[in-house]
């Protein structure tokens, strides 16, 4: 079974990512050593390694392989790079970051979904994770500033204090817009004399809500 997955996640990044325009290494070794299956319910292990996102329950999705690699991509990270990522869901882009960055701290709003993906993050041996329950609105102050902020679901508008919690030379993905049809994934950047915007390309999430 574990041979079978791994041949899987080997077609996964070859035919569905690599295949598609990801160039990084270190994010195409990343998405070939998660088990995305261990992230989805046992019924829908079949279809783990396929290009769609997938329910997790909670009406919340785990998002579909081409777009967490296209998104970790954007995000340009190094290694002593401090991540946060509004909204942990499955888990599964939470491992991918936690691949490539020194730490990363992640939110989630649904106390359910935050408890069984931390659980799993632990049992895979990943020690560079820190989490809380709370709004992903707000952020986390305490622990800003970032290198790099991901936001996996979509407000209709940039939270406020989200940016301001990115480091100098920080970088900020977020899905904007308030309809699940008309979402545009933007980048912002941080620099010594303010935030630059650029928009990246049409993504569909689910919306970023308050617990």
């Amino acid at each position: 079974m574990l041979e079978r997955f791994s041949e899987q996640r080997r077609r996964m990044v070859q035919q569905q990512i690599a295949a598609r325009g990801i160039r990084d290494p270190r994010v195409l070794r990343a998405m070939e050593i998660v088990p995305r299956h261990r992230f989805v319910p046992p019924h829908l292990r079949i279809e783990a390694y396929e290009d769609w996102p997938l329910p997790i329950g909670e009406g919340q999705t785990i998002s579909q392989p081409y777009i967490v690699a296209a998104m970790t991509e954007a995000l340009q990270l190094h290694e002593d790079d401090r991540v946060l990522e509004i909204g942990t869901g499955s888990g599964y882009q939470t491992a991918v970051l936690a691949e490539l960055a020194e730490w990363v701290y992640t939110i989630e709003c649904i106390g359910f979904l935050q408890e069984r993906a931390l659980r799993l993050l632990d049992s895979l041996g990943y020690r560079n994770i820190e989490a809380r329950v709370g709004d992903g609105h707000a952020g986390w102050p305490e622990a800003a500033p970032y290198q790099a902020i991901l936001v996996t679901a979509a407000p209709p508008e940039i939270p406020a204090a989200l940016a301001e919690q990115l480091a100098v030379g920080g970088r900020m993905l977020v899905p904007i817009g308030s309809s699940s049809y008309t979402q545009t994934l933007v980048r912002l950047r941080r620099t010594a004399s303010g935030i630059e915007r650029e928009e990246l390309f049409s993504v569909r999430f689910v919306p970023l809500v308050r617990p």
